[in-house]
């Protein structure tokens, strides 16, 4: 899932039915991005799976970081690297853990707080308004975390896999309004392809050290190539496209979709089932989400 700010809107057309569908297909593929977790987590490990995702992510993204090469300084690069950790290195390792431990559906409804958790920095860290609306949608946000990991599913609890998702989420939170403050005189395209860069480099190393010694099985290094290549870089590149069309508010309606598509392919691929605690958690996560957007009028 993206974190970086908005291109200026090139043009917002009143209806567009092309719109809707590509904003189903990009929730339908970060949705997908929890299955391939769960599928390859136990077999690469965690480090390894996300510094394979993000090398096929970089490379797919790298001729948008090139085309912005002459605006990128070295001062530039440095905080590339430093938020690249926090926008995707450290939560993709966190949703990559819990992979290993819980099902599907557990990270992606975690990963609906990302909204509320910018939301609740901007508030701490920079002093934005956060207005009653998003306070109340905080709380009910919280809640629903709670709920979720207080769930068990299989007689397991999933407790840790879903606090490590609400951390993960709160990264995502946090570096977005880290790149607003730091890298807003780049184009967010650019950013994005860096940052990954940035995380790709810090991940290698450590990927290094904990491969797995047994053979990794085909099916996935399909799921790692597929994490990598759509749900990172292509669904990044498809979500800019969006904004330059649409704005950054309409397109990051796709994140509502994720949960729901997380579940539903868990559901169809794995056999995973929706258990009340997740579908309580879900519906008040997501209703918290939809009601901090809503206008006052």
């Amino acid at each position: 899932m993206s974190t970086v700010p908005a291109d200026p809107i090139l043009q917002t057309p009143a209806r567009d039915w092309r719109t809707g569908a590509e904003l189903v297909a990009l929730g339908a593929i970060w949705g997908g991005s929890f299955l391939f977790m769960r599928v390859a987590a136990n077999d690469f490990g965690p480090f390894p799976m996300v510094a394979t995702r993000l090398l096929f992510g970089s490379v797919i993204l790298l001729p948008l970081l090139w085309r912005a090469r002459a605006s990128i300084r070295v001062s530039h690069l440095w905080k590339m690297l430093a938020l690249g950790a926090l926008s995707a290195a450290i939560p993709f390792t966190l949703f990559a853990w819990g992979a290993e431990r819980a099902p599907a559906g557990i990270g992606a409804i975690a990963n609906s707080m990302t909204v509320l958790f910018a939301a609740l920095v901007a508030f701490v860290g920079f002093g934005e308004k956060i207005g009653t609306r998003k306070a109340i949608a905080l709380v009910a946000g919280f809640v629903g975390v709670v709920i979720l990991a207080s769930g068990r599913t299989s007689g397991d609890n999933v407790a840790l896999a879903a606090l490590a998702g609400a951390a993960a989420s709160f990264c995502y939170g946090l570096a977005a309004n880290l790149i607003r403050k730091y890298l807003a005189d780049i184009a967010p395209t650019a950013v994005a392809a860096g940052c990954l860069l940035g995380a790709t480099i810090l991940t290698a190393p450590l990927a290094a050290l904990t491969w797995p010694e047994a053979p990794i099985p085909a099916k996935s290094w399909a799921c790692v190539v597929a994490l990598g290549v759509l749900s990172t870089g292509l669904a990044y590149a498809f979500y800019f496209r969006l904004i330059q069309r649409i704005g950054a508010s309409r397109a990051a309606t796709a994140t509502y979709l994720v949960p729901l598509f997380g579940v539903a392919w868990a559901w169809m691929f794995l056999g995973e089932a929706l258990t009340p605690s997740m579908a309580l958690a879900g519906a008040i996560i997501l209703g918290s989400v939809i009601f901090s957007q809503k206008s006052k009028g």
